[in-house]
C-alpha cells in the first residue's frame, strides 16, 4: 500500500511538471523564436528525463539496470552540452532593412557625440588536441624508448663496476686456491649482449671449470635420475688406473660425479668468510654484500649511480656443451644445468645480420616486458629467444617496418606453446622449456598473453 501511494504521488508530481513544461514550451515560440523555442524544448526534454530517473526506484542489485541508467544520464548530459546556441542578434549595421521606427532626432543644443563601437570580447580559442590513434608499431617504439633505454651512465658504470670485482675475485682465487685449475672470469648477461636490459642492474659471472677429458666424461640428461635432458652429470672415469687425487676437482666428488652442490658450497664459503669485501668496496667506491639467503652465489654492488646484482657461475665446458653449477631444488646435488644463452645470443644476431631483421629489437621489447610483469616475469629470457627462433624458421620478413607484426604473432606462438605446457628448445627438441612451471602458473601465463594478443596496451602500460 505505501509503495503504491508512492507511485501515485509521483505520478501527480509528474503531472503538475508536465503541465508547467507545457506552458512554457507553449510561450517559448512567442518568447524566444522558432530556434530558440527547439533549443529550450531539447534541454527540458534531457532535464525532464534526469529528474525522471533521479525520482523513480532504482533496482537495487541489478548491476544492467545501473549501467543502463548510467549510460542515460551520460547521454541525456551530452544532448544538453551539443544544444545549438540560439543565433545573436544581428547588428545594426548589418541590416539592409530600416528601423520601424526612426531614430530620435537630436535635441537642440546637444552635440552628436559620435557612437563608440566597442569589439565584442573575442570568445577564446580552445585548441583541439590530437586524438592519440598510435598504431601498434609506433606504441611499441614508443615503449621501447620511454621504458626500456638503459640511461648511458649505469651502462657504462655497471659494467667497469662489475669487471673491477671480477679482476678482485680472479686475484684472490689464484692466491686462495692455486692448486685449482680455474679459467679467466668473464662476464655475461643481457647488459652486455644486448637482448634484454631492462635496467643494469644484473651480470652473470661465469668461472670457468677446467677438466681433463681423459678423466671425466658427460652422462646425457635422460640417463640421470631426474630424467631431464637439459640436466647432466659429469662422471669421473678410470678410477681403477687412475686413483681419486689424480684430478684437483676429485674432491668436489660425490659417488663417482663431480657435485655441482659441493663446489658451489665452497665457493660461498670464500665469498662469505674469505674475502675482504669492505676493503674491495672501498677501493672501487661502492659496498659490496654477498647475498646469505641466496641459493646462488650472489653479491649486491650498491654505487651512488647504480645498484648491481652479480651471480657467480662455475662453468664447465665439455663435448662442445656448456654446463652450469646450478642444480634443480631438492635432495639432487650432482647435475649440471646446459646453457643455451651463448647459442641464443649468436643465433639472434646471425639472423639479424643476414637480413638486417628487428628479431633482437622485438626480444628487447618482450623481455623488458616479461620481466616487470608479476605474471609473466617467469617467460623473459630464454622461453622468449626461442619462440622467436622457431617463429624465424617459418616468418621470413623481420623488418623493422614489420616489428609489430612479428610482435604480435610472438604473442600467437606463445600462446599456442602455453596451451600444449611445452616449449621445446631450438637446439635440442627433446627439451622442454616448460617443465620447471607449475600448471596454475602456465593457465595464468596463457590467459594474459592471449588477452594481450587482442589488446596489446595491457603489456604496453607503464609499470
Amino acid at each position: 500500500m505505501a509503495e503504491f501511494t508512492r507511485q501515485r504521488g509521483k505520478r501527480q508530481e509528474d503531472g503538475g511538471l508536465g503541465s508547467v513544461l507545457d506552458l512554457l514550451l507553449a510561450n517559448a515560440r512567442l518568447v524566444l523564436g522558432v530556434s530558440g523555442a527547439a533549443v529550450l524544448a531539447v534541454a527540458t526534454l534531457a532535464v525532464k528525463r534526469l529528474i525522471d530517473r533521479a525520482t523513480s526506484p532504482r533496482d537495487e542489485g541489478d548491476p544492467k539496470a545501473e549501467q543502463k541508467t548510467l549510460e542515460e544520464s551520460w547521454q541525456d548530459l551530452a544532448l544538453i552540452k551539443a544544444t545549438p546556441k540560439p543565433p545573436k542578434k544581428q547588428r545594426r549595421e548589418d541590416l539592409s532593412e530600416p528601423l520601424l521606427s526612426p531614430a530620435r532626432p537630436p535635441a537642440p543644443g546637444e552635440a552628436c557625440k559620435p557612437k563608440v563601437c566597442s569589439a565584442p570580447p573575442e570568445t577564446p580559442r580552445v585548441e583541439s588536441s590530437p586524438l592519440c590513434c598510435l598504431t601498434l608499431q609506433e606504441k611499441l617504439l614508443s615503449h621501447y624508448s620511454s621504458q626500456l633505454a638503459v640511461p648511458e651512465v649505469q651502462a657504462s658504470l655497471a659494467p667497469q663496476l662489475a669487471r673491477s670485482i671480477c679482476a678482485q675475485l680472479q686475484n684472490f682465487l689464484r692466491s686462495k686456491c692455486p692448486e685449482l685449475p680455474f679459467g679467466s672470469l668473464f662476464l655475461s648477461g643481457p647488459l652486455l649482449d644486448g637482448l634484454g636490459a631492462l635496467a643494469a642492474d644484473h651480470v652473470n659471472l661465469m668461472l670457468p671449470v677446467v677438466l681433463d677429458a681423459a678423466l671425466w666424461n658427460l652422462i646425457p640428461g635422460e640417463d640421470t635420475v631426474v630424467r631431464n635432458p637439459q640436466y647432466w652429470m659429469i662422471k669421473r672415469t678410470d678410477l681403477e688406473y687412475f686413483p681419486r687425487g689424480r684430478s684437483p676437482w676429485d674432491r668436489f666428488i660425490v659417488g663417482r660425479y663431480l657435485s655441482s652442490n659441493a663446489l658451489n658450497e665452497t665457493l660461498r664459503k670464500m665469498l662469505v668468510a674469505s674475502i675482504n669485501w669492505p676493503a674491495i668496496g672501498s677501493l672501487l667506491g661502492c659496498v659490496i654484500h654477498p647475498v646469505m639467503a641466496s641459493q646462488e652465489l650472489k653479491l649486491e654492488v650498491k654505487h651512488d649511480q647504480v645498484e648491481l646484482s652479480i651471480t657467480l657461475f662455475p662453468v664447465v665446458e665439455m663435448e662442445d656443451k656448456v654446463l652450469l653449477a646450478a642444480p634443480p631444488e631438492g635432495l639432487v646435488e650432482n647435475l649440471w644445468l646446459e646453457s643455451f644463452y651463448r647459442a641464443e645470443v649468436s643465433k639472434v644476431k646471425e639472423l639479424d645480420a643476414g637480413d638486417s631483421g628487428a628479431r633482437q629489437h622485438c626480444l628487447r621489447i618482450l623481455n623488458g616486458i616479461c620481466k616487470s610483469h608479476p605474471t609473466l616475469h617467469k617467460l623473459s629470457g630464454s622461453p622468449l629467444t626461442h619462440v622467436v627462433l622457431h617463429l624465424s624458421a617459418t616468418s621470413l620478413d623481420w623488418a623493422e617496418e614489420s616489428l609489430a607484426d612479428r610482435f604480435q604473432q610472438v604473442l600467437e606462438e606463445l600462446v599456442s606453446y602455453l596451451e600444449e605446457g611445452v616449449l621445446p628448445s631450438y637446439f635440442n627438441h627433446k627439451i622442454n622449456l616448460f617443465c620447471e612451471l607449475l600448471e596454475e602458473e602456465i593457465d595464468e601465463m596463457g590467459f594474459m598473453v592471449y588477452r594481450a594478443i587482442s589488446e596489446p596496451e595491457l603489456l604496453l602500460k607503464e609499470k
